[in-house]
């Protein structure tokens, strides 16, 4: 956990647009404005940290059935990232604010739907108990740290996007797919740590 603590960015600089892939998503989708979002890395467990994951419901106009962090779109009144990660996570998941650590930040990341990501990256009370909002997550799952820790479990493929290879990563777990902006922004915070 140590070494994960030493690789964030300050809660008290928090990171700003453009994202870490920027060029290559300026090369999909043209220099247009990214949308403001926000997902949180929730992790629980001192001795054996569990991160927090969900599978979006089936019958969403996007991203329908993936696996992704409680989190998105940025409100006019949400005033900063922290802030959109945790009201996202209690409507999502029903995660109470107060069982909430905020422990600082990954880079922004942009997806290939326009968005430009500020993960935040907190610690969940052990306590804390999921809801899942039935119109939005199907299940909530946890996965623990240790496992994307261990380089083999990092499956690295290329993918042709709009007669264009991009190079992808995935990691697979007890029946679970982990990739796209997901998997991205965890091979993000596994790069950092080997930097920190």
């Amino acid at each position: 956990m140590e070494a994960l603590l030493r690789a964030l960015r300050p809660l008290s600089q928090p990171p700003t647009a453009p994202g870490w892939n920027h060029a290559q998503m300026n090369d999909l989708l043209g220099d247009v404005p990214r949308t403001p979002a926000a997902v949180l890395i929730g992790l629980r467990g001192e001795a054996s940290p569990r991160m927090i994951f969900t599978v979006r419901t089936d019958h969403l106009s996007s991203h329908a059935g993936q696996v992704a962090f409680p989190g998105g779109r940025t409100d006019p009144d949400d005033g900063n990232a922290l802030t959109t990660a945790l009201r996202e996570s209690e409507e999502e998941i029903g995660l109470q604010r107060g069982l909430v650590m905020p422990l600082g930040y990954l880079d922004c990341f942009e997806t290939i739907s326009g968005f430009c990501i500020t993960p935040v990256v907190a610690r969940i009370a052990d306590e804390a108990q999921f809801q899942p909002a039935p119109d939005e997550v199907a299940e909530v799952f946890e996965v623990p740290l240790a496992f994307f820790l261990e380089p083999g479990n990092l499956r690295r493929y290329v993918m042709d996007y709009r007669g264009r290879r991009r190079e992808m990563v995935e990691f697979q777990h007890d029946g679970h797919r982990i990739w796209g902006a997901t998997a991205a922004m965890l091979q993000n915070l596994l790069q950092r740590m080997e930097h920190a």
